[in-house]
């Protein structure tokens, strides 16, 4: 194995490249648009999604320019949920980073920046930042002394293009399947459209026989409860049952269990926070509080026209910010239901494009474990990267 070098966070970084985002006098809501260069926040590093809530404009930013993004800079959530890490790509959008945001900016003749984005993804490198970090409510990261003291054993940077290599060959087939998958749901989405909104087969107009009935007539609501008494953060065979929250990675799950709830394909809602996230269930799952699940009465509607309908913008106004949804005011929400003839036609239309999308979320999921195995392996030395070929 080629010599390993020891060295330190700082070791590693460009001169004035730890940046903590602005303080929130440099920053403040005034200076919120809602289109602009973007504000990168911590769910852009929890989440590695780009998805912007906030934007300012352009005398705004160039007065920010410390705190402006660069291709290959680290960005590292720095409260309550500290320590997950996201690396900004070419095609990413310029922008600031947010008061919630620690950004390294790396000395490429040293490390390149996607290993060392592998190596705080690890759970060594994930340890090395909570361990250092403190809160008695909500942990904060730890210091800018504390952070840059953190060991690095680095090999030669052929060694890490090779690591690096493997690893993105992994990520890059998850990322090429999300977007199939992102597309075959726009797929059926616009088939629903189609046939729902616009009705198109149907001469633009809702035909006679089609009524209005309220949630709460076609599906069996309820309220996620307390989570299970066995829980596991990894599935296993004694715990093969997602649980599933409110929240918005990964669909929300949670964990594992041994005994699920509900067993049918039905559909969740998100009750609090982000009101209406709605996700698709096609396995056994356990929900949990803050999260609304609707078994349809397939007499009536199939889950996936229910899952379309919901996902509708107009329905429940997905994204949208509120207090709660409760299930009372929720049965209440009327819905089109056609015939059951037409039902049945566009579910089997849809059928194979949630089949597809499934098949490649089981394949991420071994994807994902494949890079999870292989990473402490690799960014310890463990495995000989020059005999692995892709």
């Amino acid at each position: 194995m080629a010599e390993w070098t020891n060295l330190k966070l700082s070791d590693v970084l460009q001169e004035k490249g730890y940046i903590r985002g602005p303080f929130g006098s440099a920053l403040k809501r005034r200076d919120m648009k809602n289109e602009g260069i973007p504000v990168y926040e911590q769910q852009h590093a929890i989440y590695n999604n780009r998805q912007f809530r906030y934007y300012i404009d352009e005398i705004k930013f160039n007065e920010m320019k410390r705190f402006q993004v660069q291709t290959d800079d680290l960005i590292i959530s720095c409260s309550g949920t500290v320590g997950r890490v996201s690396i900004i790509k070419e095609d990413d959008p310029k922008g600031i980073i947010s008061q919630a945001l620690l950004l390294l900016r790396i000395n490429t003749e040293k490390v390149l920046p996607l290993y060392l984005k592998y190596f705080f993804s690890s759970r060594e490198g994930y340890n090395a930042i909570i361990s250092r970090s403190s809160g008695s409510v909500q942990v904060n990261i730890a210091k800018r002394d504390v952070i840059e003291q953190i060991p690095l054993k680095l090999p030669p940077l052929n060694c890490q293009r090779k690591i690096v290599e493997i690893l993105s060959f992994i990520d890059n087939k998850i990322e090429e399947n999300r977007k199939i998958n992102n597309n075959l749901e726009q797929q059926a989405q616009a088939i629903f459209k189609a046939w729902f909104i616009d009705f198109e087969p149907f001469g633009c107009s809702i035909p006679s026989d089609w009524t209005v009935l309220t949630l709460g007539d076609v599906s069996q609501m309820g309220a996620g409860g307390d989570k299970p008494k066995n829980v596991s953060s990894i599935q296993t065979e004694n715990h093969p049952y997602p649980i599933y929250s409110n929240g918005l990675s990964d669909e929300g799950l949670y964990g594992y269990t041994d005994i699920p709830k509900i067993y049918e394909e039905s559909v969740t809602v998100s009750a609090r926070g982000t009101i209406g996230f709605v996700c698709l269930r096609h396995i056994p799952y356990f929900p949990i509080v803050r999260l609304v699940t609707l078994i349809p009465n397939t007499n009536i509607l199939s889950a996936k026209y229910l899952y379309l309908y919901l996902n509708q913008q107009h329905i429940i106004g997905t994204g949208t910010t509120q207090q709660q949804l409760t299930v009372p005011d929720f049965r209440k929400t009327e819905i089109l239901v056609p015939i059951k003839d037409v039902v049945d036609a566009f579910t089997n239309i849809v059928n194979p494009l949630f089949d597809k999308i499934w098949a490649n979320q089981e394949e991420n999921k071994y994807l994902s474990t494949l890079r999870d195995t292989l990473l402490p392996k690799l960014i310890s030395g463990k495995l000989d990267v020059y005999h692995i070929d892709l």
